[in-house]
């Protein structure tokens, strides 16, 4: 009996509708536009009962008594069956969701959505949920695996996917379809669906044929197609048996296969050709139910002949099915291979798992399947069985498989490989751009401007739009090269577009900041050669090739370096001379991407920052957006929201410094980023509600979101302030990087983040000494400058933590010690260069200076090393009893360098006195090791050059010998060397030169050489000094020294210059033998008397204040002993 089509009749308003029976199949249940479900207990039902569940209703589904409804309040709703009472919702989306599936025994139902989404939800608890992540359009269809292992969909950017439910991953990926940006653009919403039973086969409608793919091994088996299907397929249905297949299509037409023969048995035409968008087979009969997009139902009947096939029937088919593919030799090679009875999808099988056991493997190695989603995809089970069973595939031609014996599988074997499967690699993408498939589309969007790209009926154009309008106005191009690629930058613009079978890949440059009339170049690729990325930077362009080839031209069109990559190009970037290119370092595993990162610098010192590096990215996530900051440091974004960024302050690795997903409001919500900057701290991004990019029209708002690096226990000041410590110290390592490549910044930029992070550092300083944590205030006092640090020693003395306050006074002393020596260092090397200039040079340099020199140069020379050397005895601390005697003749100055004892160094190494006062009441660069030596008086004398120019911080810069040679130059970095009187006149004359403060060196005195003149209070300690220890019995040495001081200080002014004139005739009765001088004049003798008055009187008047300071010290320290 041949079969019949029922007229068809009206069942909604006009638009999607879709179908299914009941389990019994008693009833038809229909869904439509008008927000209705119907449920018609036949055709000729005129009276159906209706339940109203909402504005409008995509998809329905119905099982076990329970109707799930898709509807377009975004919701998936369950009503109960037949009375339609509501039952709750299931889940929700941020859009509306276009097909609801149950799976087999209808205990979960699975829901797509625009939201590019898929959600598998407990009918039961519906707080299960699982999330599949990974469309980048909407989704079209779902279809449940009969064993509930694996789940297919469609989606509108053209693939097809299969995830594994328990695992939320996709297990392979096919691009099948055509690309739109929405359902209603779509030409096929793709209905696939497995084959009942065994779900060996998923059968997929493309374009105008059904695809039927292998379980596991995912490879084509075979098209069924017929020549009255002259417009796409829209669904497709299996017949309960599964040996038949249903398929509509677009313009009306119905065809049914049998699938074992691959032969139409039925066709069948709308009867006004409207698109046909449900089908439905009934549970029992051979009959199918259809609806259309004008909302009628219709009715197939006797399918097949008539025949109303029972079980025995339905099996015997399906096991003459399964043998025509299981009995091919060719198929057997291929990898099919049927589960064995340890297979936990033997139980759920049932009747048919005397089909599964056809087959058995024929080694006892589980087989090891290679997923791929290209078209020569291989497995291992495939090239074995190629190698072990060639020579007999050759004997065997009948319809077994290959006369092989079926050897039992133990049940601890797994047939199939259950182990990392590879991570399809991510495509290549531009950033800032929406996907290439949408009719109208960002291009690029970055700190410089927009381009847009509309690609319709009308029109098919780029529009350049730039934030600054003062740079270039907004220009309209045409796009007839079906540009896909932009770049946009203050000199150029970059397109570059793919190859076609005509044209090769070109790159299109349009340099508007060009002087001459020719803007616009172009270069064509070479043959087989497409650009895959593009980028611009300050006077080149860059383009990334599938030859795994980087290749730069300047603006102008000149082509320059070529270079290799080591993988294919993910994506590119460039920011003045900086070019960053990331590409796949491998194949990831389990959902990871396998990155690695190239960082090159294409100045005229050309250079490598980061050598393919591998790229840290969330785990299952892949890249979304690279660049870099408007200061120049490199960042990009993963998928899961992560913002990282190049810390170049701790040997260039990366720093996650925003994660934008906490500031979502819901899960489906994305921000879409367009900048970063690092002064002030902003990340520039696009809110996208339900979606991971935004639309052109209308234009996008920009918001902006702060940056928080992960630390813990932000909730507590503390953790809070380090936050805001480091972040500060990241955010500000541009300015050291710009510095190093010649980038003039304001001084306010440089000083402004180090009294902002100082700041931080002595409120956690604080916060510590409230909490007697005192060895973390000295760990504090390691990351602080010199200033924050004697800053911290008075709050610790205020805070009566004497004991902390001497340990900071430590911390202080080798942090003066570090810059002293790095002084030193960045001195010698520039003297260095100078003395290769000696004798070669006659301007006013050091070393260009005449040999000869005036006697008031030789008397102001004296004088300041005699004042030097008064201020040096008057302002020496206190010495603890181990501390070595610096004026010691027995004691060498390589032994008197201690981290302790005030930093006192040999006169070639050009160290800073410790004894000396500090030159600057406001910045004291050396700390004395006592507490209150930190309080000290400082000399109000001021070197020439600091007092021209005030606003410098005052430094103290340690004076370097001048030698005559390059071996007593080398000489002085290896042995001690004391230096003889023509030489001392050399380096105070290029003191006087270089207007470099005065400072004393302290020269360790040898017996059997010292060729130094004596200060007049050393000479008096000289002469005196058996009178103090007669007095004074069992004084060391440096009580000695104190008690001295004390006593040449209560000599009169007199007393104290006849000492001073002694010292300076012995220094002369030393120089005549090199070079006679002359007198100093009344005048200087006058001025210099007058000028040593005031600095002894100021000294008495400082010491008494120190002393009376010490007293209520000490007076307090007995208080708090008490206590």
């Amino acid at each position: 009996m041949p079969s019949a089509q029922k007229p068809m009749r009206y069942g909604h308003t006009e638009g999607h509708t879709d179908v299914c029976f009941d389990d019994s199949g008693s009833c038809i249940v229909t869904c439509g536009s008008d927000g209705d479900v119907r449920i018609w207990e036949n055709l000729d039902d005129d009276d159906p009962k209706s339940i109203n569940v909402g504005e409008k209703a995509y998809s329905c589904a119905l099982k076990n008594g329970r109707l799930i409804t898709a509807v377009s309040n975004n919701t998936v709703q369950i009503h109960t069956f037949p009375e339609g009472a509501p039952d709750g919702i299931l889940t929700r989306f941020t859009m509306n969701a276009n097909h609801v599936v149950f799976n087999s025994d209808g205990t979960r139902i699975a829901a797509g959505s625009s939201d590019f989404m898929v959600k598998v939800v407990e009918v039961a608890d519906s707080s299960k949920q699982k999330t599949f992540r990974g469309h980048d359009a909407p989704v079209l269809s779902l279809s449940f695996d009969p064993m509930d292992i694996y789940l297919a969909s469609a989606s509108c950017d053209g693939s097809v996917r299969v995830w594994k439910v328990e695992d939320q991953t996709y297990v392979t990926n096919w691009l099948l379809l055509q690309k739109c940006n929405d359902v209603i653009n779509a030409k096929s919403i793709c209905r696939l669906a497995w084959q009942p039973g065994s779900g060996k086969l998923l059968a997929i409608p493309v374009d105008k044929v059904v695809k039927l793919y292998r379980r596991e091994t995912w490879d084509n088996q075979v098209d069924l197609s017929d020549t009255s299907i002259t417009q796409p397929l829209n669904v497709v249905v299996w017949s309960p048996c599964g040996q038949y297949l249903a398929a509509g299509s677009v313009n009306g037409c119905m065809v049914v296969w049998k699938v074992e023969t691959q032969e139409c048995i039925e066709r069948m035409k709308h009867e006004k050709s409207y698109s046909i968008c449900g089908l439905a087979w009934h549970p029992k009969y051979e009959q199918i139910a259809y609806t259309d997009t004008e909302g009628n139902l219709g009715l197939w009947e006797d399918i097949g002949g008539g025949k109303k096939p029972n079980d025995k029937v339905a099996n015997t088919v399906t096991k003459d099915y399964e043998d025509l593919f299981d009995g091919d030799d060719d198929d057997y090679l291929n990898g099919d291979m049927i589960e064995p009875q340890s297979s936990p999808n033997t139980g759920a099988n049932g009747d048919h798992g005397d089909d599964d056991d056809d087959l058995m493997p024929t080694s006892g190695h589980p087989r090891q399947a290679v997923i791929d989603d290209d078209d020569n995809s291989l497995d291992i089970g495939m090239i074995k069985a190629n190698s072990n069973l060639l020579e007999k595939e050759e004997d065997d031609d009948d319809d077994q498989i290959g006369g092989f014996p079926a050897l039992p599988t133990s049940s601890t074997q797994q047939p199939f490989y259950d182990g990392p499967r590879p991570t399809p690699r991510q495509k290549p993408f531009q950033s800032g751009s929406t996907p290439v498939h949408l009719m109208h589309r960002f291009m690029v969007w970055n700190s410089v401007g927009i381009i847009r790209c509309y690609n319709d009926e009308q029109d098919n154009a780029i529009d350049i739009e730039f934030h600054d309008t003062s740079i270039h106005h907004a220009t309209h191009l045409p796009n007839s090269l079906n540009h896909t690629m932009a770049d946009l930058s203050t000199e150029a613009i970059l397109l570059a577009c793919e190859s076609t079978e005509e044209l090769a890949s070109k790159l299109h440059c349009i340099y508007f900041s060009s002087w001459d009339a020719n803007k616009e170049w172009t270069v064509d690729m070479p043959k087989d050669e497409d650009i895959e990325a593009i980028c611009l930077g300050q006077g080149w362009a860059a383009c990334a090739t599938s030859a795994l080839l980087v290749r730069l031209f300047t603006v102008g069109g000149v082509q320059k370096e070529i270079f290799c990559l080591p993988g294919p190009v993910v994506s590119m970037a460039g920011h003045g001379e900086q070019l960053m290119i990331i590409y796949h370092r491998g194949t990831g595993f389990d959902g990871d991407q396998c990155l690695g990162v190239q960082l090159m610098e294409l100045g005229k010192k050309k250079k490598q920052i980061l050598h393919g590096d591998p790229l840290s990215l969330t785990k299952k996530s892949y890249l979304v957006w690279v660049g870099f900051s408007a200061e120049g440091t490199p960042c990009y974004v993963d998928s899961e929201g992560i913002v990282r960024m190049l810390n170049r302050g701790l040997g260039n690795t990366w720093i996650p410094v925003c994660n934008t997903r906490e500031h979502c409001k819901g899960k489906s919500d994305h921000y879409w980023v367009v900048g970063i900057h690092e002064n002030p701290q902003q990340l520039r991004c696009i809110p996208c509600k339900g979606a991971r990019f935004p639309p052109t029209l209308p234009r996008p708002a920009v918001a902006i979101l702060s940056f928080t690096l992960p630390y813990c226990q932000v909730t507590t000041e503390k953790g809070q302030m380090e936050e805001q410590y480091w972040r500060s110290v990241v955010f500000h390592n541009y300015v050291d990087y710009l510095s190093r490549n010649g980038y003039e910044l304001d001084e306010n930029a440089k000083s402004q983040p180090v009294k902002e992070q100082q700041e931080l550092l002595m409120k956690l300083f604080a916060l510590s000494c409230k909490l007697e944590r005192e060895f973390r205030c000295v760990e504090l006092a390691d990351l602080m400058t010199q200033n924050a640090v004697n800053l911290a020693i008075k709050y610790a003395s205020r805070s009566r933590r004497l004991n902390l306050a001497e340990r900071l006074s430590e911390v202080a002393v080798e942090k003066a010690s570090e810059l002293a020596t790095a002084l030193g260092d960045e001195e010698e090397e520039e003297d260095f260069r100078t003395h290769l200039n000696a004798g070669y040079s006659t301007s006013a340099t050091e070393w260009g200076q005449l040999p000869g020199r005036s006697a008031q140069q030789d008397q102001e020379m004296e004088e300041a090393e005699e004042t030097d050397g008064c201020e040096e005895a008057e302002g020496m601390p206190e010495v603890p009893k181990q501390r070595p005697n610096p004026f010691s003749k027995a004691v060498s100055s390589a032994e008197v360098i201690t981290p302790k004892s005030a930093v006192i160094a040999s006169s070639s190494q050009g160290r800073v006195n410790p004894f000396k006062v500090a030159s600057s009441k406001k910045d004291p660069l050396v700390p004395s090791a006592n507490v209150l030596d930190t309080m000290s008086k400082y000399s109000k004398k001021i070197s020439s050059s600091r007092a021209v120019n005030k606003q410098s911080p005052p430094v103290i810069k340690p004076l370097i010998p001048k030698l005559k040679s390059k071996q007593a130059s080398a000489a002085s970095f290896f042995q001690v060397r004391t230096p003889s009187s023509s030489e001392k006149r050399v380096g105070e004359r290029e003191e006087k030169a270089g207007n470099e403060p005065p400072v004393v060196q302290v020269t360790a005195q040898d017996s059997s050489e010292n060729k130094r003149p004596k200060t007049g209070f050393q000479m008096w300690l000289e002469e005196n000094r058996a009178n103090i220890l007669t007095d004074n019995p069992g004084l060391n040495e440096a009580e000695v020294i104190k008690e001295g001081m004390s006593r040449f200080r209560i000599l009169s002014t007199e007393e104290r210059m006849v000492w001073t004139e002694k010292a300076k005739g012995g220094a002369v009765n030393d120089l005549t033998e090199d070079k006679k001088r002359k007198r100093p004049t009344a005048d200087e003798d006058e001025a210099k008397k007058n000028e040593e008055q005031k600095s002894e009187d100021s000294n008495l008047q400082f010491q008494h204040v120190r002393q009376s300071l010490r007293s209520l010290t000490q007076a307090g320290t007995a208080n708090q002993s008490r206590t």
